[in-house]
């Protein structure tokens, strides 16, 4: 691409980044660093009423721990700042009144009340209210009134609104990257509101101007904001400026039944949609995930790479992505292969990263282990886990000895012939100098087929004194860990307990 590519985030603070608003952030990132373009973070604020305060800092926070931070914005400032917009509301009315003058807006002075009773009379009627073309000069704005009129209007400080005059009886063909050719007729779109009287600008004219001033080359954002594409090319066309090019994302649809993921859905399901833990709600964060698994499974929610390939790491995503292979249908979530793709993530750590992550559940436990010992019982249990948090559950033995055993085991495996059996194997225990896996399997397996015992006798309920369970990776290599006065301190306890 010829233009250096900008493309930008612009989320709104109203609360936390929902999974489907961070899936956008990704794509606009993807694209920007394919393409050696920088990815730009602009706070939409401009609805203060909405402003919640913290939101903005849960933002940058969640963009920042799923690796994917942008180049400029709130706190890294460029060359085309500020990047709130309610730092930058001085800029727009000049561009509002430049399309009063260019004959592509008006004033409109209608009041509330007045515009409820048309909408109830229309409705009345089986009719929908639309305030364009075809009852503008019935309305009160300057269209209708004289210039006399309106100045008065204007003198007296009367509340007012600028609203765009869409154009009649036209046909608009969009282009959109994803969806392909759009084809509009002019004549159903409302003059939308651009600029209200107390000096913010409606999202449309703040979106319109920011993008331009910008110097976005790429608006990639999420189908609900398919409708306002109409109205967003024709104002840069009325304010004479080149349009960047548009992309627009597939929703993500919830688990199972229709409509697109919402909080209720997690809520309801057990899962997070938020990256970050917000209020009572949950994270993939807190949840136990590892940002690399989030980042893949949202990126392959709605784009195909065209392979059989699954798992890839962000900069392999960079490399593949295409807007062309994005899809134009819903995305459906699915919560169980989430949790896959962060198994398989898990795999790919080292058993020295996963091992301080996991110290630190045992620190909550209050157990202290040597950062050696808890790395080799990682490289033991690792391959069972999809989250750091299930190591306990699954290596709890590691740590503590038994202090009760699982009672359908304990009827299955301990005969009646079993403590003198295993008294027999804590000698043999005892009389093993080289306390190593392949040693204590050697000696213990020679002294079953020396004593004709068959291995159903002796192995299944070794494992159950040591361990508690019929769990575990293989049981010589859970011995050598805890090592021989704890191997055979377990047998001596079971005996005694059981």
């Amino acid at each position: 691409m010829s233009q250096n590519v900008r493309v930008r985030f612009a989320p709104s603070p109203t609360g936390p980044l929902h999974i489907g608003g961070l899936r956008t952030a990704l794509f606009n990132y993807l694209f920007a660093k394919k393409h050696g373009g920088d990815f730009v973070l602009r706070i939409e604020d401009t609805d203060q009423n909405r402003f919640v305060e913290g939101a903005e800092e849960y933002i940058i926070e969640a963009l920042n721990w799923c690796g994917i931070p942008f180049d400029e914005g709130p706190g890294k400032e460029g060359d085309f700042g500020p990047y709130r917009q309610s730092e930058r509301k001085d800029l727009y009315k000049a561009y509002a009144l430049e399309l009063i003058e260019k004959g592509k807006a008006y004033y409109a002075f209608d009041t509330a009340e007045t515009l409820d009773h048309h909408r109830k009379d229309h409705e009345a009627k089986g009719k929908t209210f639309i305030y364009n073309w075809h009852n503008r000069l019935k309305l009160t704005n300057s269209l209708s009134l004289s210039e006399e009129e309106v100045k008065a209007k204007l003198e007296a400080g009367e509340d007012y609104v600028i609203r765009f005059k869409s154009p009649e009886n036209e046909a608009l063909f969009l282009n959109d990257i994803i969806r392909g050719e759009i084809k509009i007729d002019t004549s159903i779109l409302d003059d939308k509101v651009l600029f209200k009287s107390d000096g913010m600008p409606t999202y449309h004219l703040a979106n319109i101007v920011d993008d331009h001033l910008m110097q976005i080359t790429h608006v990639i954002r999420g189908e609900e904001w398919l409708p306002s594409l109409a109205l967003h090319t024709l104002l840069y066309d009325a304010l004479g400026w080149e349009a960047p090019k548009f992309a627009h994302l597939p929703l993500i649809m919830k688990p199972v039944g229709k409509g697109k993921l919402s909080k209720r859905d997690g809520e309801k399901g057990g899962f997070p949609v938020f990256p970050l833990t917000w209020n009572q709600s949950e994270g993939y964060r807190e949840a136990g995930f590892f940002p690399e698994a989030v980042i893949n499974f949202l990126a392959l929610l709605g784009w195909n790479p065209g392979t059989e390939q699954e798992i890839f790491s962000l900069e392999e995503l960079v490399d593949s992505f295409t807007l062309e292979r994005v899809n134009k249908s819903g995305a459906r979530f699915d919560p169980e292969k989430n949790n896959w793709y962060n198994q398989q993530w898990l795999q790919r750590k080292s058993d020295e990263e996963l091992a301080e992550q996991f110290a630190a559940e045992l620190a909550k436990k209050q157990i202290s282990s040597e950062q050696g010992y808890v790395q080799k019982v990682v490289s033991l249990i690792k391959e069972r886990a999809s989250f750091v948090k299930d190591f306990w559950e699954l290596g709890d033995y590691f740590f503590e000895a038994p202090s009760s055993y699982n009672e359908k085991a304990v009827k299955k495996q301990w005969k009646e012939g079993s403590p003198e059996i295993m008294e027999q194997v804590a000698s043999v225990l005892n009389s093993v100098q080289d306390f190593e896996s392949p040693t204590i399997e050697e000696k213990v397996k020679g002294w079953i087929s020396d004593n004709e015992l068959s291995f159903g006798k002796v192995m299944p309920p070794l494992r159950l004194i040591i361990v508690g369970d019929m769990k575990g990776p293989h049981l010589f290599d859970i011995m050598e860990l805890i090592g021989k006065e704890e191997s055979i301190n377990r047998i001596k306890t079971a005996i005694a307990q059981l």
